[in-house]
């Protein structure tokens, strides 16, 4: 929403804390605010592209804003989208084309929003319909998103890995979107490989193998992997706690989000990896999984994931304090530049992290697969 609507709408919140807190309440509306108590932050703090700096820019400008106390919906995380001063200058524009008085408000702000109908009709369409709000007679409620996070699988045609018979599909592989993980986009890609690569793709691997037979399972490797399965989910089962997984859910999201998600910095990696931790700890003691083993139970399957994701988060947060530069979707705060851009370190993290389990993820070990570019010369993003 807000990255298709930024080069018309203008993005604020209350200058006041008592103005915001107002707002959340329920007590102003954004649209008694007067200008003058209008913090239009991008602006202010990016006078030469306003609203349109880089969306990762913006995005943290916008959480940035909201962790101060700033923000203006019931949970204080969301900004204002406002296009009051487009629809008047729309309006404006139509009524000197078509000789009609500029001076009257009602006739001006009409023609405004016929234009800005006409241009986002069915993006305010959608924001009315999810939050019951007429975006074109009071400002959208806007919050932003990690936009993409750099990665992606190398795949050969067939999407199969380096690795023969293990697939990477949709915004794992970096076969048609290269690094970016741009949501509309790597859904297109997922989606595509799901429905119309894959089932012809893997076909091709399996038909070498379609003659293998019965692939034995009395070895003592899979019986000790069937045995650790099995005791963790006779585990969750038996387990009578007093949380739902859900719970261990949120609580993982809202660490990840707030100390390890758009903006990073040395001590809240640090904190992450404490309190991931503990929460792990706490989940396999606490948790309560409803139901059986031998029936449909999605709660028990949850369990098992959110199980992963306890490990898989501290190794971000660990992996993320390893790497003291900027870069890409990784933002160190440590490492900007003056105008708020990644500032990276070529010299020192031309590589890929792969970390070697070793039991805990604070124990992991870090084995490095350098990058070598041959063909292409490594630039800084740069927008001057």
């Amino acid at each position: 929403m807000s990255e298709s609507l930024r080069n018309d709408g203008r993005i604020w919140v209350p200058k006041k804390l008592e103005d915001a807190k107002a707002i959340r309440e329920g007590n102003l509306k954004p649209t008694d605010l007067a200008e003058e108590d209008r913090d239009y932050y991008l602006e202010r703090r990016y006078p030469a592209f306003g609203n349109l700096v880089p969306r990762d820019v913006a995005s943290r400008a916008a959480k940035e804003r909201c962790d101060a106390g700033f923000g203006v919906n019931r949970t204080g995380e969301a900004v204002y989208l406002d296009f009051a001063a487009a629809v008047i200058r729309y309006g404006k524009e139509q009524a000197h084309i078509k000789g009609l008085n500029e001076e009257d408000e009602v006739l001006v702000k009409n023609l405004g929003q016929e234009v800005v109908r006409s241009k986002y009709g069915n993006l305010f369409q959608m924001y009315e319909k999810i939050v019951d709000q007429n975006p074109y007679e009071t400002p959208m409620m806007i919050y932003p998103a990690v936009h993409y996070t750099m990665g992606g699988v190398w795949v050969d045609y067939n999407l199969m890995t380096s690795i023969p018979g293990c697939f990477a599909i949709g915004e794992a592989n970096f076969s048609d979107h290269g690094a970016n993980r741009l949501g509309a986009s790597a859904l297109m890609q997922g989606l595509a490989d799901g429905y119309f690569v894959l089932p012809y793709t893997m076909g091709d691997y399996l038909s070498d193998d379609i003659r293998t037979g019965t692939i034995p399972i009395d070895s003592s490797e899979f019986e000790a992997a069937e045995k650790d399965v099995k005791d963790q989910l006779d585990a969750f089962i038996n387990n009578k706690g007093i949380h739902s997984v859900d719970y261990y859910h949120r609580k993982l999201g809202k660490i990840m989000w707030d100390k390890c998600g758009m903006s990073r910095n040395e001590k809240g990696l640090k904190d992450a990896m404490l309190e991931i931790k503990a929460l792990r700890e706490d989940f396999y003691k606490n948790v309560n999984v409803p139901g059986s083993q031998n029936e449909f139970n999605e709660q028990l399957a949850k369990a098992g994931r959110v199980a992963d994701f306890l490990e898989l988060g501290e190794l971000f947060a660990k992996d993320a304090l390893e790497r003291t530069e900027s870069c890409g979707g990784h933002f160190r705060e440590e490492s900007q530049t003056p105008e708020g851009e990644a500032l990276r370190d070529d010299e020192n993290f031309t590589f890929v992290s792969a970390w070697e389990y070793n039991g805990e993820p604070a124990d992991a070990v870090l084995r490095k697969e350098e990058l070598k570019y041959e063909e292409i010369e490594v630039k800084t993003r740069s927008y001057k």
